[in-house]
């Protein structure tokens, strides 16, 4: 019995990766949730007893919203709003989840709202995530980079893999055609730690992009001297060394980027593993 629980950690977490890097693709996003298991799934993988897996839903799930129109069929999935929910008011659940929880139901929440009750419902709402967060982390805020050598997808799950590790990271979305990626953070986490995890995969490297008074964009060079970093010590690593399936993810991001039908076969694949595991 505890063999075959072991046995299923390791496919939750490459099933779950392997999900949250195909929704970081825009190409993919319409896909992804149109497919009948792959909502389900990462509904009920919001209900995983492993916090990285509930993590790595939910930043599918954030990566899914960017799409305004999959927000109603989101938003009206069995379960999604009840599980976000949970998420949030669940006492175990790391800030950082929390506040993640908090921005993907504010996002679907407001797809078609309309009364002012729904907005002061929403803002309460993150308001009792920031809470979680603790008194000196009441906001979150953006920082844009842009990463020299983020040219192909095995660059990027190396980013992903360095941006994960850092305490205060809440949500990261690529823009890979202008080598960018749009991070959220804690506000007491400095940018520059940022930009010394990114140094750390020695192939890639970190400018911040501004506005200037006039609104031109302008990059901004980080300090070379690398300041500390907190590594996340309430999850642990999200692809260990021996069960990473990063090989595979490459393979299944290039296919499913230039040949949209071979993501069709993946999310079939993807499908059938949730439904062996939770439909039973």
């Amino acid at each position: 019995m505890s063999s075959a629980a072991m046995n299923d950690e390791p496919d939750a977490l490459s099933v779950v990766n392997q999900l949250r890097d195909l929704a970081a693709d825009p190409l993919n996003r319409r896909a992804i949730v149109q497919d009948q298991g792959c909502l389900p799934g990462l509904i009920l993988f919001m209900d995983h007893p492993n916090p990285p897996v509930v993590h790595s839903a939910l930043l599918a799930l954030r990566y899914l919203a960017e799409c305004r129109a999959n927000r109603e069929k989101m938003k009206g999935e069995l379960g999604m709003m009840l599980s976000l929910q949970n998420v949030i008011q669940k006492t175990t659940t790391p800030g950082e989840t929390k506040l993640l929880a908090s921005e993907i139901y504010d996002i679907l929440q407001s797809s078609n709202m309309a009364d002012t009750g729904s907005v002061n419902e929403m803002n309460s709402r993150r308001r009792k995530a920031q809470f979680f967060l603790g008194t000196t982390n009441k906001r979150a805020k953006t920082v844009v980079l842009h990463i020299d050598g983020l040219d192909d997808s095995s660059r990027r799950n190396l980013c992903e893999e360095a941006l994960l590790k850092i305490k205060g990271v809440i949500s990261f979305t690529f823009q890979m055609a202008v080598q960018r990626c749009v991070v959220r953070i804690r506000s007491d986490l400095k940018a520059e730690a940022l930009a010394t995890a990114i140094a750390s995969t020695k192939v890639m490297k970190a400018q911040q992009v501004v506005k200037s008074e006039t609104g031109e964009e302008m990059l901004v060079p980080f300090q070379d001297t690398p300041v500390e970093v907190e590594q996340n010590t309430d999850l642990p690593d999200y692809l260990p060394e021996d069960e990473s399936p990063i090989k595979e993810q490459d393979k299944a991001v290039s296919r499913v980027g230039s040949h949209p039908e071979g993501g069709a076969s993946w999310l079939s694949t993807a499908a059938n593993f949730l439904s062996r595991s939770f439909y039973w």
